[in-house]
């Protein structure tokens, strides 16, 4: 009986040993579960550069997911195409104490195209696994390897890849048996713990970062995390050979290799094109036309072929079909123009998030192409050509404000986009109010619209009678209970970019009898109640992204049987951050009028300025719900 009880409790032993691996959660150091919704306990890349046209990343990706909002960390899957494939793949899922739950080979693993129902055609595809926890923590062990002709994109490093994601330790190396020629550079390395392991080879470590928590207007991304860009001089991409170790070079073998052949249109296409341009003797007016007959023409469709899906296709294949992506698209118009003698250039630009191709680092970026028209007197035009509703000439917040490269026959030029900023993203709303005795009222509203604020609105002018009354009432005027809309009357002036909005509303109950005063808010139609989020100890810096200014001028008629007795002082708010203003004042015994305006500045701030804009902010919102008060004669 004793041998059988010592038996038992050596078997537990073991047991407890074999669970008590580096996987368990116990190993984790405190520090890094602080604020994590995941914790990396191993990332490690490793590219190998066989040649120019050779190359195998492997990669271990170790992570522990705390709770749910950790899955999305687990990163689980592996790409391939035509010239990338798959080596090696493997994923196991361990419990918290290391014990091993879940085992996939590669054949295990879920096989998809990589992208969404709205491409027409991609050879991309994707390996993963849908592993459903059925408790936290867990810890999944990911293997990948993959090897490939085209080493025009050699993988970043992201040394911390989200917010809410501490770091134990991650890795990352590239072996050059060759010696190519290979350029680097480090971004936002400062204030981080990587360790350069040698100075001969490209290879970092970071070990135990802590998580750190989202904060809301902050800088994006990419400019306050570390990242490792590495390119060769002269690589390939599916099977064509290409370089250059700065833009000018880059952008010659753009246009030699991915677009010189692209341009050819039919006959009969040109002489179409040379039509529509009759009577025209200016190019902007030559290039408004064609712009005009392009979006007309085409949809987008995306066609992710060609040369690392970095080739469009040809113009005379979107003239044919009647659509494209946005590299065949923006080909398209600009063998267009060329047609009709207007010069115009293939732009390389980084859509949505307002990111800069790095006019220091030559490689390929960018994940979007628009069109550049110079212009003589300085302010060249920009044309999106995927949209077939934006203005001639208005890029709108997709990729406003970026350095982009410009693709021309003399080689590659970094050039920037217009900024639409401030005061130049303006909303001007003007009313006519009318105050009944039973505490309704009717309004007659005009609002125009400039700038970025143009672009969030234009597209109300596809949008149906009873989507626009929905937008109106559970949208924009939430705030006014018991509001009817009697008529809706938009114009969007594409050639002016102005979109103008006239509607006909009223209010029942809106302003409040007690005894014999009225209270009502004067602040009818664009009440501002944005207050940032309160933080105590704020650690990122604060960012403005988007700077704008609101003018209001209502006139207020009050109802017969009442008068204006007292007013308030008007009030002022002005600092780094923008400027307040509001006034009311009598017009007669009968009318008031009703003046704001806010100025919002884009800008970026160090941490110690959030509070004060938050004051400010929190200020403005308070006056924005003033109330005044009328009587009964």
């Amino acid at each position: 009986m004793k041998k059988l009880t010592l038996l038992i409790i050596c078997f537990l032993q073991l047991s407890i040993t074999a669970q008590d691996t580096e996987l368990s959660i116990l190993t984790i150091p405190a520090e890094l579960t602080k604020d994590a919704n995941a914790v990396i306990r191993e990332n490690y890349i490793e590219v190998n550069i066989e040649n120019s046209n050779r190359m195998t990343v492997y990669k271990k990706r170790v992570v522990t997911v705390l709770n749910k909002e950790g899955n999305s960390e687990i990163d689980t899957y592996a790409n391939y195409d035509d010239d990338t494939k798959i080596t090696k793949l493997s994923a196991k899922v361990y419990d918290k104490f290391g014990k091993e739950i879940k085992k996939y080979s590669k054949g295990k693993f879920i096989d998809i195209s990589a992208v969404d129902g709205g491409t027409l055609y991609s050879d991309a595809r994707m390996k993963y696994i849908n592993y459903t926890p059925i408790q936290y923590p867990y810890t999944v062990v990911f293997e990948s390897e993959y090897s490939t002709s085209s080493t025009g994109f050699i993988p970043r490093w992201y040394p911390i890849g989200s917010f809410y994601t501490a770091i134990q330790k991650a890795e990352y190396k590239i072996n050059n048996p060759k010696n190519l020629t290979l350029r680097k550079k480090e971004k936002n390395f400062s204030g981080y713990p990587i360790e350069k392991v040698s100075e001969n080879q490209i290879h970092y470590k970071i070990a135990n970062q802590p998580a750190t928590e989202y904060e809301r207007s902050t800088v994006g991304f990419s400019d306050l995390f570390p990242s490792l860009m590495v390119a060769l001089d002269q690589f390939t991409l599916k099977g064509v050979s290409g370089g250059g170790s700065n833009w000018n070079e880059f952008g010659k073998w753009m246009d030699s290799k991915l677009l010189n052949d692209k341009i050819v249109l039919t006959p009969a296409t040109i002489a179409k094109a040379k039509d529509l341009i009759k009577g025209f003797d200016n190019d902007i007016d030559k290039a408004k036309a064609i712009y005009n007959y392009m979006q007309n023409k085409t949809r987008y469709i995306s066609v992710q072929v060609g040369i690392g899906g970095w080739e469009p296709i040809s113009a005379e294949e979107v003239d044919k079909l009647g659509y494209g992506d946005c590299k065949g698209l923006t080909n398209y118009t600009k063998a267009l123009l060329n047609a009709v003698g207007v010069e115009a250039n293939y732009s390389v630009v980084y859509a949505k998030e307002r990111r800069d191709i790095d006019k220091d680092f030559t490689s390929m970026q960018g994940n979007h192409v628009i069109l550049n028209i110079p212009n003589n007197n300085g302010e060249d035009i920009w044309l999106e050509c995927t949209s077939q509703t934006m203005p001639f000439g208005f890029l709108g917040d997709f990729t406003d404000d970026r350095d982009v490269l410009v693709i021309t026959t003399e080689g590659g030029v970094i050039k920037r986009t217009p900024a639409y900023k401030n005061d130049f993203n303006s909303q001007h709303t003007s009313a006519n109010i009318i105050l009944n005795s039973n505490g309704s009222l009717s309004g007659k509203i005009d609002i125009t619209s400039k700038g970025i604020q143009y672009d969030s609105k234009q597209a109300l002018d596809k949008k149906s009678k009873s989507d626009l009354e929905k937008y109106y009432l559970s949208n924009l005027w939430d705030y006014n209970n018991n509001m009817s809309i009697n008529k809706i009357d938009i114009n969007n002036d594409k050639d002016n970019i102005v979109f103008n909005e006239k509607l006909d509303v009223a209010i029942n109950d809106y302003a409040t009898l007690n005894g014999n005063e009225f209270l009502f808010r004067v602040n009818v139609f664009n009440r501002n109640s944005y207050i940032p989020k309160r933080y105590r100890n704020r650690k990122l810096p604060l960012q403005i992204e988007r700077g704008f200014k609101d003018t209001d001028k209502y006139t207020i008629t009050i109802p017969e049987g009442f008068s204006i007795q007292q007013l308030p002082e008007e009030k002022t708010i002005s600092n780094k951050f923008g400027e307040y203003k509001t006034s009311i004042k009598k017009i007669d015994d009968k009318t008031l009028e009703y003046n704001k305006s806010i100025l919002i500045k884009e800008g970026t701030y160090p941490k110690e300025d959030y509070k004060l804009y938050r004051k400010f902010r929190k200020s403005i919102t308070k006056l924005e719900n003033a109330r005044i008060a009328i009587y009964k004669n």
